[in-house]
């Protein structure tokens, strides 16, 4: 996996695109991590609802998705 900024001036937080997520579907997130917080965003809905984990929540999760593949 890849990632790349968003081009999103809206926010002070560098939010990045998976490679894996394109803009055909509706599967598509981007994260930014700042001091202590991983946040997660629909690419779609910039201005819409965010979700925040610890960084240990996060890799928790990481591990989670890399095992189902």
């Amino acid at each position: 996996m890849t990632t790349k900024p968003s081009a999103d001036n809206a926010t002070r937080l560098e939010w990045f695109k998976s490679s894996y997520s394109t803009g055909e579907g509706p599967e598509c997130i981007e994260v930014a991590a700042s001091p202590g917080v991983v946040h997660v965003r629909d690419s779609k809905d910039v201005e819409g609802s965010q979700l925040a984990f610890s960084p240990a929540e996060w890799s928790a999760f990481l591990s989670y998705a890399a095992d189902l593949s």
